[in-house]
C-alpha cells in the first residue's frame, strides 16, 4: 500500500529548464546549418547536409571504411567521430543524448506539450504489446544495416522523418512526386508522437535502439531506493518513454536520462542520479526491463 504522497512545493525546476535550453540551442544549430546548405549555390563552398551531422550515419558507413577505408555516400569522417563520441559518451552517462540533444526527440517532447494544452487524450499502449513495439527499433535497425552494407548508400535516407523534418528538403527542393512516401511516413511519426509520448523513440529509431544495447554497460544510472520510496508512482507517471520507475532499482535500457523522474519525485534520496554504488543486501536487479 501507498504512503501519503507529501505535496511538492511549487518551485522552479532549473534541470527541465537546462534541458529544454540545451535540446532548443541543438534543433536550432541543425537548423540552420540546413538553412545554409540549402541556400548554397554551386558557386559557393560546399556546406555539410545533416547527413553529415548525424551520428547514425557513422553507423551506416563503419562497414565500408573498415572494409575499404571509404565511405557511403553523403558520409563523412564526421560522422564517425560523432558515433564514437556517442558511443563513449553513453557508457559514461547513459542514452542523455536522447533526452537532452536529439532535435528529433526535442519536436516529440514539444509534440507531447501541445497535447498537453491542447487536453487532447494520451493514448494508453498495452504494456504486453508496448513492450513488443519496442523491439522494432532493433529490427529497422538491422534492415537499415543490410540495405546500406548491400547496396552502398543510405538506404534509409529517403524515409528517414528526422531527415525529411530538418533537412528541409520540402522548403528548398519540394517536389511531392519523390518526396510523398517521405512526407507520408513523417506525418504518421507527427501524429503519433502527438498522441504517443516518444513514439519514434520508443518503436522505431534505431539509434535509440543501439544505444540501449549500449547503455546497458553504462556506468551512470538513475538508482531508486526502496528502503525510502513510498511507492507512489510519480516517477513512472512522469516518464515520457513508460519506464517502470517505481518498480525497478535502477533504470533500465531505454532510459533517455531526461530526469523527469527524479524532479517529479517527492522524497528525497529515493531517487538518486549517479555512477553505479552497490547497496549493501540489495539486488542490483530490474524487476522490469524494456
Amino acid at each position: 500500500m501507498a504512503a501519503k504522497i507529501p505535496k511538492k512545493k511549487k518551485k522552479v525546476s532549473w534541470t527541465r529548464i537546462l534541458r529544454y535550453v540545451s535540446q532548443a540551442g541543438f534543433a536550432a544549430y541543425i537548423l540552420i546549418m540546413s538553412i545554409r546548405h540549402g541556400l548554397a549555390d554551386e558557386a559557393t563552398t560546399a556546406l555539410p547536409s545533416i547527413d553529415a551531422l548525424c551520428p547514425f550515419g557513422g553507423i551506416a558507413t563503419l562497414w565500408r571504411f573498415v572494409s575499404e577505408g571509404l565511405y557511403v555516400p553523403k558520409t563523412h569522417l564526421s560522422n564517425l567521430v560523432l558515433i564514437v563520441g556517442l558511443l563513449v559518451g553513453t557508457i559514461l552517462a547513459g542514452a542523455a543524448f536522447c533526452g537532452w540533444i536529439c532535435p528529433f526527440g526535442a519536436l516529440q517532447d514539444l509534440l507531447g506539450g501541445i497535447r498537453r494544452r491542447l487536453k487532447l487524450p494520451l493514448i494508453a499502449v498495452p504494456t504486453r504489446i508496448d513492450r513488443w513495439l519496442t523491439y522494432g527499433r532493433f529490427v529497422l535497425l538491422a534492415i537499415i544495416l543490410y540495405q546500406t552494407i548491400s547496396a552502398v548508400h543510405l538506404w534509409f535516407a529517403d524515409y528517414d522523418p528526422y531527415r525529411t523534418i530538418f533537412g528541409l528538403g520540402w522548403l528548398f527542393e519540394f517536389d511531392l512526386a519523390t518526396q510523398w512516401i517521405a512526407i507520408a511516413v513523417a506525418v504518421v511519426v507527427l501524429v503519433g508522437s502527438l498522441f504517443i509520448q516518444r513514439f519514434w523513440c520508443r518503436y522505431l529509431c534505431p539509434l535509440g535502439g543501439l544505444l540501449s544495447i549500449v547503455q546497458r554497460v553504462s556506468l551512470f544510472k538513475i538508482q531508486r531506493d526502496p528502503n525510502v520510496c513510498i511507492n507512489c508512482g510519480r516517477c513512472a507517471k512522469s516518464c515520457p518513454v513508460k519506464l517502470p520507475v517505481d518498480q525497478s532499482i535502477r533504470t533500465g535500457a531505454s532510459c533517455i536520462g531526461c530526469l523527469d523522474c527524479v524532479e517529479s519525485c517527492p522524497v528525497p534520496g529515493a531517487l538518486e542520479v549517479g555512477f553505479i554504488v552497490p547497496r549493501s543486501a540489495q539486488p542490483m536487479v530490474e524487476t522490469q526491463e524494456i
